[in-house]
């Protein structure tokens, strides 16, 4: 038990069970198996953009990509528009999505190494013009996915929905990148000490440019989905995973301050959020309330983690 405890995601997990159990014990619109489904699904598409923030982190301090949003919703406008609701067209659409996404981490990593300023304040400039791309794209307009992608999205397997199987096919490849594969390596031992990987000879900024590019893909790749599963492209459609793909790093375990990371903390704390949020949503409070009180709960359940890790 002491060894579980030490694993520096096993709090995540702890406090998302312990989210289901009183959201299951309150809710009245759904049961358990319909809580389960709906926590699966929507937290899927936060564990995607989380898993690429959390490479992104790990690479130290002043890393963090605040890009995501805008090339999530210019990913999902450019390729959807691509197929226009064509079905044959699925496949080149993701591929589309992909591209702008490869393009997007090119950029972003392009302003960070020739113009010499911080990852944060790079990202931060690069999202608005992938922003007002997609306005210029889609003239305001929501354009829908084909009926197969839409199908697929919506659709479940053995009872479970498919995009959680996406999501949990992302996190093994994931954890093997980090785990088993040199790039996991360099990029913990860049944000460990980012002088000493120097000296040990990784090649510093072709990873970090890897890593980027790795971001920004699955932002891509996320919008493309979460666009199929909500019916079409819209403006804001990326909004609300500016703050939760990091959220979801923090509370899984992962030093904000680079070096260590751990890809079984992303989808518990994308749960965890998940959750909260819907268990302050079955209390009918108001969304300052609920935003308030989320992050108190987000800072105690890091507090703990932390404190625990320390200790031991």
């Amino acid at each position: 038990m002491s060894a579980l405890l030490d694993r520096p995601w096993i709090w995540a997990w702890l406090a998302a069970f312990a989210a289901f159990a009183a959201t299951a014990a309150i809710s009245q619109s759904q049961g358990i198996a319909g809580l389960l489904v709906a926590a699966l699904t929507f937290s899927a598409f936060t564990v995607l953009v989380g898993l690429g923030q959390m490479f992104v982190i790990t690479l130290g301090p002043g890393n963090i990509d605040l890009s995501i949003p805008a090339t999530m919703t210019l990913a999902a406008t450019l390729s959807l528009k691509f197929m226009g609701g064509a079905g044959a067209l699925a496949l080149p659409g993701l591929a589309v999505a992909l591209a702008v996404g490869l393009g997007a981490g090119l950029m972003n990593y392009a302003l960070i190494l020739l113009l010499r300023i911080p990852p944060i304040i790079a990202t931060l400039a690069a999202s608005f013009v992938y922003q007002s791309l997609a306005i210029w794209s889609n003239r305001g307009l929501r354009i829908k996915p084909p009926d197969l992608l839409s199908d697929l999205m919506l659709g479940r397997t053995l009872g479970l929905p498919n995009v959680a199987y996406i999501a949990l096919a992302a996190c093994l490849l994931a954890w093997v990148a980090l785990e088993r594969a040199r790039y996991g390596r360099e990029v913990t031992a860049i944000g460990q000490n980012l002088r000493a990987a120097r000296f040990a000879g990784i090649a510093v900024e072709r990873v970090r440019c890897a890593t980027y590019l790795l971001s920004a893909a699955l932002a891509g790749v996320t919008g493309f989905l979460l666009a199929c599963f909500s019916g079409g492209a819209a403006l804001n459609m990326g909004q609300e995973y500016l703050l939760s793909s990091i959220a979801v790093v923090v509370i899984g375990g992962s030093s904000i301050g680079g070096g260590r990371s751990n890809v079984p903390g992303v989808p518990a704390g994308a749960l965890f959020l998940f959750l909260i949020v819907s268990m302050l949503n079955s209390y009918g409070l108001g969304a300052g309330v609920r935003l308030l009180l989320t992050g108190v709960i987000i800072v105690g359940i890091v507090a703990l983690g932390t404190r625990s890790r320390t200790a031991r």
